[in-house]
């Protein structure tokens, strides 16, 4: 007894460690708490702060924002006018109204600066718009800054870091051998070596994961091929975003974040409207749907772009393929709540569930969306449920890209010459855009002789800046909206090609 007393006496004067008590805050169980979101914000902040650089905090603050921003696409098998109306007292904004007005605009300012461009050169006997000094410009610019901002900063985004580089030239392949000479190796950042990731080489930034038995260095994955020289992708620029005349979209002005009411059901007992988010319509302008279009969207669940090809009213049909029964379903359960009976009755609308690696109905299609399984960079953030960053699912991201290259490649060979493929991705990743979309146009070229443009749509784009933010990172062939805590969707990327043989 004595000598329990004596123990009990000790611990009251000296203390015990933590780690030695097995408390409720153990080391070990401090360092399992980390969640997969945890793990997908390190990750973001350590690759995506390099990418974007300044502009990574904001969108890092509007990516962790419990909501988002959505558009209200109208539902024409209900009752459309209507719920035009009602979504127009609500204060919300016509996307296609928008566009023509700022389009306007533009085209009103352009004509104003080439004019005095053309002027100050006659005062000052230049010959050459090229030479106008700065001091002339800036003249421009007061004169025309004062009431339309953000029209002016549009207008010379040319002279800013906002536009892309001239694309007119074919823009060659890079030597990924080159490049590996040229760069200095992190021998601390690796991969498992299991997983081929090849053919993304100069577009994947060192990143550290750990844990695994099997090491190799990240870059021995990427001395895949050398480049042919005549290996060439042509670039066009496209300078008008078609809008279809029965597709009423509806969103809210920069800064506004009024919420949608949730939609009710209309006369014909189908939803007045389908909310999602204001990137995910791009894409679908992308495709430019035109009346009899037959289209393809290979990765389509849950619905929205599919429901939305639909609301143009102009295919003679659409394919909505998805890979599993539950995502099958999906789309299904939109359709049901939105869709009447006739797309069921006219063979309109066809539901298939099949690996899009897989369909092979090749120049059956002359439009194909490609919006392929990503990171999904908003969603898990705020979700640990299936998260792609759980400790399980580690190889399976680090397969991504490859994927989404093969899908890729699969539609490039599918549509028919003349049509046109869009791809895809709800990630601000460059790895799983650009670098996909160079990996598959390489493939589609070498495995199918498939000869593809790429098209520039940064001046279609232009009158879209006034609500979207396009992120400026160099790249090569796509677009990409990015969020911002006074537009909070996005992100979205997309990519627009065109198959000429």
């Amino acid at each position: 007894m004595a000598l329990l007393l004596n123990k009990l006496k000790f611990r009251q004067f000296a203390k015990v460690p933590v780690r030695y008590k097995h408390g409720k805050e153990h080391w070990a169980k401090l360092k399992k708490k980390k969640t997969a979101k945890d793990k997908a914000l390190e990750h973001f902040d350590e690759f995506y702060a390099a990418v974007y650089e300044n502009n990574w905090l904001d969108i890092r603050a509007a990516l962790l924002k419990e909501e988002s921003k959505y558009i209200a696409v109208v539902n024409n098998f209900s009752d459309t006018e209507r719920i035009r109306s009602d979504l127009e007292l609500l204060g919300a904004i016509h996307l296609k109204n928008l566009y023509d007005s700022q389009k306007d605009n533009i085209s009103f300012f352009q004509s104003k600066r080439k004019s005095k461009i053309e002027k100050l050169q006659e005062d000052n006997n230049s010959t050459d718009v090229v030479n106008t000094s700065k001091d002339q410009l800036n003249e421009i610019k007061k004169m025309y800054s004062a009431n339309y901002p953000n029209l002016l900063e549009a207008l010379n985004a040319e002279n800013t870091e906002s536009i892309k580089e001239d694309t007119s030239a074919p823009i060659k392949l890079q030597s990924i051998e080159k490049d590996l000479n040229e760069m200095n190796l992190d021998n601390d950042r690796i991969i498992n070596s299991s997983v081929n990731l090849s053919m993304l080489h100069e577009y994947i930034p060192a990143t550290k994961i750990k844990g695994l038995d099997d090491w190799v260095l990240e870059s021995d994955h990427y001395k895949f091929y050398d480049v042919s020289d005549g290996h060439k992708i042509d670039v066009e620029k496209e300078s008008v975003l078609s809008f279809p005349g029965h597709l009423h979209a509806y969103t809210f002005e920069k800064g506004n974040n009024t919420k949608f009411p949730k939609p009710r059901k209309g006369s014909t007992g189908v939803l007045d409207y389908y909310l999602f988010d204001g990137g995910s319509i791009l894409p679908v302008l992308a495709l430019d749907i035109k009346l009899g279009d037959i289209v393809l969207d290979m990765c389509a669940a849950p619905g929205g772009k599919a429901l939305t090809i639909l609301q143009t009213l102009l295919p003679h049909a659409l394919v909505a393929n998805d890979i599993s029964q539950s995502r099958v379903n999906r789309i299904k359960n939109v359709m049901n709540q939105y869709i009447s009976d006739v797309y069921n009755t006219e063979k309109l609308l066809f539901i298939t569930e099949r690996d899009a690696r897989a369909i092979d109905e090749a120049t059956m299609f002359n439009k194909i969306l490609v919006d392929v399984p990503c990171t999904t960079d908003r969603h898990i953030l705020h979700s640990d449920e299936n998260n792609i960053f759980k400790p399980s699912r580690l190889k399976e991201r680090l397969k991504m890209p490859e994927i989404q290259s093969e899908i890729l490649t699969n539609a490039l060979k599918l549509v028919s010459v003349g049509g046109t493929v869009v791809y895809s991705t709800c990630s601000l990743s460059p790895i799983q855009n650009d670098g996909v979309v160079h990996v598959a146009l390489k493939k589609a070229w070498e495995e199918n002789g498939s000869v593809v443009v790429i098209k520039d749509m940064t001046e279609a784009l232009l009158p879209l800046r006034y609500i979207y933010k396009f992120g400026n990172i160099g790249s090569k062939y796509g677009h990409i909206v990015i969020p911002t805590l006074k537009n909070n969707w996005g992100p979205m990327y997309f990519c627009k090609m065109v198959r000429i043989q």
